[in-house]
């Protein structure tokens, strides 16, 4: 039988009568070849930043223009989104003259908490810690603080800390005095959980901290609480 691909002038005219396959190429030649072909940019700019697919322009072809135009957008889109997530991080102070700015036209899906406070209080102070720290965790919410009479003229000490918590704008919480922080002894994670009960925050915390520091204050009420001796108990029913 004759093979196929050999190479003789009866097989050629066989092939172009579509008798015969088109001749086998040898394995190494296919791999050869395989790695002289251009790479389509299409599986490659996915891994492209956006300086890079402006840098490699042009050396996209006709059919990947469209596939890498969409991509583009997608991550300018992604890119912006990042953006406005991230786009406090830090407590800032600001004055009166900043609070229409900074609160009231915060933007849309912005919550701002805004901390009013004086030096020299320590719990003020404590919990401009706590802001500092709750800022960074959450730099999607806008955390600011300024001098209690700088921002409201004849604004009370008595009335320190205050916390106001907005959402765009309108004003959706507010924590005033000393007892509502329950004092020195407010721990960051509580601070955290009560914003978290606004809105302000999305916390991972499962409950609330507070509930834990009680539950342990009741189970130590009730074992240091003294116990009724039976000569007691039988003098009463006497």
């Amino acid at each position: 039988m004759q093979d196929p691909n050999a190479d003789t002038e009866w097989n050629d005219i066989l092939r172009r009568k579509g008798i015969l396959p088109p001749k086998e190429k040898p394995e190494e030649e296919e791999e050869d070849e395989q790695l002289h072909q251009p790479q389509s940019v299409v599986k490659t700019y996915e891994s492209m930043t956006l300086e890079e697919l402006d840098e490699n322009e042009d050396e996209f072809s006709d059919e990947d223009e469209l596939a890498m135009e969409m991509y583009r957008q997608k991550r300018i889109a992604e890119w912006k989104a990042n953006q406005i997530k991230n786009a406090f991080g830090e407590l800032n102070e600001i004055s009166g003259q900043d609070y229409v700015k900074e609160v009231n036209e915060a933007g849309a899906g912005i919550w701002v908490v805004l901390h009013l406070y004086k030096p020299g209080i320590p719990l003020c102070t404590l919990i401009n810690q706590h802001l500092s720290y709750l800022a960074h965790k959450f730099p999607q919410t806008k955390f600011i603080k300024s001098i209690s009479t700088t921002c409201i003229p004849n604004y009370p000490d008595r009335n320190l800390p205050t916390l106001f918590i907005y959402y765009e704008g309108e004003m959706k919480a507010q924590f005033i005095g000393p007892l509502v922080f329950g004092g020195m002894n407010l721990k960051c994670d509580e601070l955290e959980w009560r914003l978290s009960e606004t809105g302000a925050v999305k916390t991972d915390l499962e409950e609330n901290p507070r509930k834990q520091v009680q539950d342990q204050m009741m189970t130590s009420i009730r074992c240091s609480a003294p116990s009724r001796r039976n000569g007691d108990e039988d003098s009463d029913e006497d």
